[in-house]
């Protein structure tokens, strides 16, 4: 299918994926849900009828199941999930006596799903548009990285010495400090 698109004009690629757009939009409003994703993350909700209270409803969270429905009847939603959640990480509440809201965890959080339930229509992940990240939505780890990469990339720009560099100089630096009988004048460091 790739190969096709790669054919088609830029006119008639952006008019397939309108056309393809339409389609998922009308599948998706179809379903007996809303849901939305983040890399991380899934939320469903699942509306019931109006005064519907906790106890009557019948929900059933597994690693690789979804089910929603009210006590004794068939279930508005049900299936095998797309892909495999955290199933403690995972919860449900009940909105306004109307709407069952579902929080689920990816075990893998770097995907996107395709849908919620393997039995129904599949949206096109390659034009999610992920909402910007901040700094400090980032573990320690990983955020320590990408700011070590920011400036050492505006370091760059400016002509500067990186972190790296700057690490080296100053530990040369100390080691002439503690070594002053060596003559460093004729020394080539990299």
């Amino acid at each position: 299918m790739a190969d096709d698109n790669e054919s088609l004009s830029p006119e008639e690629r952006e008019k397939k994926d309108k056309e393809a757009r339409a389609r998922e939009i009308v599948e998706q409003s179809a379903l007996p849900y809303k849901w939305s994703q983040e890399l991380g993350e899934v939320d469903v909700v699942v509306p019931v009828p109006k005064g519907t209270r906790a106890k009557e409803l019948s929900v059933v969270i597994a690693k690789k199941k979804l089910s929603v429905g009210l006590k004794g009847q068939e279930p508005i939603m049900g299936g095998e999930l797309c892909k495999e959640i955290k199933v403690d990480d995972s919860a449900w509440t009940l909105e306004d006596n109307e709407a069952v809201h579902i929080h689920l965890e990816k075990l893998n959080q770097q995907t996107w799903w395709e849908n919620v339930l393997t039995h129904h229509p599949k949206i096109d992940t390659t034009k999610i548009e992920p909402e910007n990240s901040k700094l400090s939505d980032l573990d320690g780890e990983t955020r320590g990285m990408v700011e070590k990469m920011m400036f050492d990339n505006q370091q760059k720009q400016m002509g500067k010495p990186t972190s790296d560099e700057l690490k080296k100089m100053e530990a040369l630096k100390k080691f002439q400090a503690a070594h002053p009988e060596l003559d460093f004048s004729q020394a080539k460091i990299t």
